[in-house]
């Protein structure tokens, strides 16, 4: 912690900071600071917009003047070294990038953000490989061991932009997955509504509960693989909400979890992968169409599956047939 004694701050709204809630700017100004004495303070009235009381909920105006109460916020980590073999290689990951966003094909086992025992994760290695950009945040997230397509804003106008084509559902993004079993063609989709648990070590598991959010994942068989002894389907999977998991955990309850999972899956068929290779969750977010956040303009991206998946698919396409 910093031991210079915080003071009070006054900071004016600008144009591409308005629009966003209260709480959410001060989680951007106070880092380190929980969201439980975020909402406490502003509860307790010692923040303050145009010297007037808010709720959290408050949305920030283009002038607004707000008053930032001391509080003491955790020293700002440092960030890894660009030259690290896993931040060098980001590099190659980014696969579009313009003066309002960039889409990077993050590979499997990289976090999204350090925290939890991590040094770094993917959006501090980008701010390490990009030191000149003053905005560097998520659009949205993806499990630490799915890979695929992530947009980062880097503007904030963008980020709100983003994040509204997430709200309004006008965001089409598609993983793939290889699951367990032979996928029934009559599953279109699942509508299951998830709720989160953490468990006592701190684990986050999701499971389907009426009183969960709800929660809509479309499905479509992309290939099956009547030679194979191992018996698996590849789908393909959009997510229409977009909660933690809900792609693993919406496979998982109609029978046919993600192979390699190792909190929702089967542990016979990931032996059976793990034989032909397989050393990660098959979740890969492989196409992503948006609508510019600046221009407008329609936009559509593609990640093929990298080489270890496409490898397993192609020894299940030539698989042993199964007995008779």
């Amino acid at each position: 912690m910093s031991d210079s004694q915080p003071q009070v701050r006054f900071h004016q709204i600008s144009a591409d900071e308005a629009g966003q809630r209260i709480d959410n700017f001060l989680l951007s100004q106070l880092k380190g600071v929980p969201k439980s004495m975020i909402y406490r303070i502003v509860r307790k009235g010692e923040v303050r917009v145009n010297k007037k009381r808010i709720k959290p909920e408050y949305r920030l105006c283009e002038g607004d003047d707000v008053r930032i109460p001391p509080v003491r916020v955790a020293e700002k980590q440092a960030l890894p070294n660009p030259k690290l073999d896993k931040i060098a290689g980001l590099e190659h990951a980014i696969i579009y990038e313009d003066d309002a966003m960039l889409v990077v094909n993050k590979p499997a086992g990289m976090a999204v953000h350090g925290g939890s025992g991590l040094n770094y994760g993917l959006i501090e290695g980008l701010r390490a490989l990009r030191p000149q950009a003053k905005f560097l945040e998520l659009v949205h997230r993806l499990d630490r061991d799915t890979s695929g397509l992530l947009m980062v804003a880097k503007k904030r106008s963008a980020l709100r932009a983003l994040h509204e084509q997430l709200r309004d559902k006008d965001m089409d993004k598609t993983y793939v997955a290889l699951v367990f079993g032979s996928w029934p063609g009559k599953i279109k989709k699942v509508d299951q509504p998830l709720q989160k648990n953490t468990l006592q070590s701190g684990e986050r598991l999701v499971r389907t509960d009426s009183d969960g959010k709800a929660s809509l994942t479309r499905f479509k068989v992309r290939e099956r693989y009547p030679d194979s002894a191992i018996s698996a389907t590849l789908v393909e999977a959009s997510p229409v909400t977009g909660r933690t998991h809900q792609i693993r955990v919406h496979t998982q309850c109609v029978g046919h979890p993600i192979a390699m999972d190792s909190k929702y899956g089967v542990r016979g068929f990931d032996e059976q992968l793990k034989s032909l290779g397989l050393d990660r969750l098959f979740l890969h977010a492989e196409r992503l169409s948006i609508r510019h956040p600046i221009s407008g303009e329609s936009m559509q991206f593609h990640a093929p599956l990298d080489n270890s998946l496409q490898q397993v698919i192609l020894k299940l396409r030539k698989g042993v047939k199964q007995p008779t």
